[in-house]
C-alpha cells in the first residue's frame, strides 16, 4: 500500500504516540485527521505545527460521545470524501500509582475510554473504509491485558486497564471478518515506551529508581522502547504486511517473557 492519495484518522494526536504516528504518516504523504480532547498546550502547538504540514486537519472531540464521534466522520466524509486508514489510539491508561485505589467513577473512565470509544469509533468507520479497495487498520492496545496487574507492572496497569485490553484482541478478530475483503484490521500491542507507560508519564516519574529498574529488567532487552520504533511498526503493517489480517503483533521488547531463567539441561541416565 502507498499512503499518497490515502486520508487516514489518527486518535489520541495532541502529543506522545499518536502525534508521531500522524506526523509521521502526513510527511509520508497521506492526508491526516488528528483528534485531540485535553492537553490543551500540547494540542494547541500539535494544531501549529500540523498547519505547516499541509492540508490536514486538527479536531477536538470526545470520542467517549457516540453522537460526537459521528459528526467526526462527517465531517471526514465532507471534507475529504472518505476514509483509507484508521489508527484507533484512543485509551485512558488509568495508572494505580497515579490514581491510587479503584473508584466507580475511574472504571468507568477506563471502559468508557479505552474499550469502548474504540469500538464505537470503528462502528463508525467501517462503512467509510469498506469502500476502498485498500484501506487498514490498526488498534492499538497493551500487553496489561496479558499481564494484568502482577509483578512490576503492577503499579502501571490497573485492574480496568487491563480488563479493556484484554478485549480489545476479541475485538481485532470480529472487525477483521467484518471489514474482509477490503479492509484489513490488525493490533499493535505495546509494551513500556517512552510516553507510554515508561519514560515521559506521569505514572512512570512517580515510581522509585528501584520500581524502575525492576521493569527494565523484567525486560529481555532491558530497556523500554522508543517512539521510532512503533512508527516502523505502524508502517509495516500499513505498507508491507499486506496478506495480514486479524492479527496481533506484539512490541514489547520481551516483557511478557522476561522475569523467568532458563535452567540448563540436566545430566541425564545413559
Amino acid at each position: 500500500m502507498k499512503l499518497q492519495g490515502k486520508t487516514a484518522l489518527v486518535l489520541g494526536g495532541a502529543k506522545g504516540i499518536g502525534k508521531a504516528i500522524g506526523f509521521a504518516l502526513a510527511k509520508g504523504g497521506a492526508t491526516v485527521v488528528l483528534t485531540h480532547h485535553d492537553w490543551p498546550e500540547e494540542a494547541a502547538l500539535m494544531q501549529q505545527e500540523l498547519a505547516a504540514l499541509g492540508d490536514h486537519l486538527a479536531v477536538k472531540v470526545d470520542l467517549r460521545e457516540p453522537a460526537a464521534i459521528q459528526e467526526l466522520f462527517s465531517t471526514i466524509q465532507t471534507r475529504y470524501g472518505g476514509l483509507h486508514l484508521l489508527i484507533n489510539n484512543i485509551e485512558r491508561g488509568g495508572m494505580p500509582i497515579v490514581h491510587g485505589p479503584y473508584t466507580p467513577e475511574q472504571w468507568e473512565l477506563e471502559m468508557a475510554t479505552t474499550l469502548r470509544a474504540k469500538w464505537w469509533v470503528m462502528r463508525s468507520a467501517l462503512p467509510l473504509l469498506c469502500k476502498n479497495p485498500e484501506a487498514a487498520v490498526i488498534t492499538l492496545s497493551s500487553i496489561a491485558g496479558i499481564v494484568g496487574r502482577l509483578g512490576p507492572a503492577g503499579l502501571i496497569f490497573n485492574d480496568g486497564y487491563a480488563a479493556a485490553n484484554r478485549a480489545i484482541s476479541s475485538f481485532t478478530e470480529t472487525w477483521a471478518r467484518e471489514g474482509a475483503p477490503n479492509v484489513r484490521v490488525n493490533e499493535l500491542m505495546l509494551g513500556f515506551f517512552e510516553t507510554r507507560h515508561a519514560e515521559q508519564t506521569r505514572g512512570w516519574n512517580l515510581l522509585s529508581g528501584e520500581q524502575q529498574t525492576a521493569i527494565r529488567e523484567h525486560i529481555l532487552l532491558k530497556r523500554t522502547g522508543k517512539i521510532e520504533e512503533i512508527i516502523a511498526a505502524i508502517f509495516f503493517l500499513l505498507q508491507d504486511a499486506t496478506y495480514m489480517t486479524g492479527a496481533v503483533l506484539r512490541m514489547d521488547g520481551g516483557y511478557v517473557l522476561g522475569g523467568e531463567e532458563i535452567p540448563p539441561m540436566p545430566p541425564g541416565v545413559e
